[in-house]
């Protein structure tokens, strides 16, 4: 891979689990079009991730895929050193990288919920940390914006190791907001919790009809709306330690 320069003048965004078709790959595409800088970043899903940096490239942006095991502390960090040889600052950091899978209650162990908090709750943790204290040495701060889930507020059954690992997402914005503001006032934190803007296609019509139904709006999201809820807290630099529902009305429907 060709070392980028570390002198430019657009934003740098770095964005976990982007590498696939998902949420973070929209986000991805989103803050091209803006005109960042974008480092994709992928577990997995090399020939997806590289396929994402093609696309991007063609925007007039450089971009680059980093390999990273998110459950793993020095993983994340040899992405981010590999990151700031690439770069040289971070601006933005989007942390989409999760896991969800479905166990009844009766049959959940021990790592079921170990896994789910590695990945979720500790992996996104860690990505915050090393971003943040990357961004402290920075005059112009930075924006970190984590991804929840709006059902952390009214969760459904046969899901507990993932909402006990994503309920720590909005406590850990807060305490990242505090601890990142008090050494350099320009860091902000903020969390997103998207509602049903990407269905699985496991789920059968009639689960998909009631999903959609059970929205005040009536409709189903897409992730292009997340994407554009990470475009506002970039653009309003007076937020910061506060959760977004990007749902529908669905926490409140």
């Amino acid at each position: 891979m060709t070392n980028l320069s570390k002198e430019t003048s657009r934003p740098v965004a770095l964005i976990t689990g982007a590498g696939k078709q998902r949420v973070g790959y929209y986000v991805a595409q989103s803050l091209a079009d803006r005109g960042f800088d974008v480092a994709v970043h992928y577990n997995r899903s090399e020939n997806e991730a590289r396929q994402t940096v093609a696309s991007i490239v063609q925007k007039g942006v450089r971009a680059v895929a980093l390999q990273a095991d998110v459950s793993n502390p020095a993983s994340i960090d040899g992405m981010f050193t590999e990151f700031k040889d690439q770069f040289g600052r971070l601006d933005l950091l989007v942390t989409s990288a999760s896991i969800w899978n479905a166990k009844p209650l009766e049959e959940m162990t021990p790592e079921d919920i170990r896994r789910h908090f590695e990945v979720n709750a500790l992996g996104t943790f860690w990505c915050c940390r090393a971003a943040g204290l990357m961004m402290a040495k920075q005059p112009e701060g930075g924006l970190i914006v984590t991804i929840g889930d709006w059902a952390v507020e009214r969760p459904y059954l046969n899901y507990p190791a993932y909402f006990l690992s994503k309920g720590c997402i909005p406590t850990m914005t807060r305490m990242l907001a505090a601890e990142l503001a008090h050494r350099n006032p320009a860091i902000r934190v903020n969390c997103i919790h998207p509602g049903p803007v990407m269905l699985p296609a496991t789920l059968s019509k009639h689960e998909k009809l009631e999903a959609i139904q059970a929205t005040l709006l009536k409709k189903e999201g897409s992730p292009r709306h997340v994407a554009k809820a990470v475009e506002f807290f970039w653009d309003n630099d007076f937020i910061t330690g506060v959760c977004l529902p990007v749902d529908g009305g669905r926490t409140i429907a």
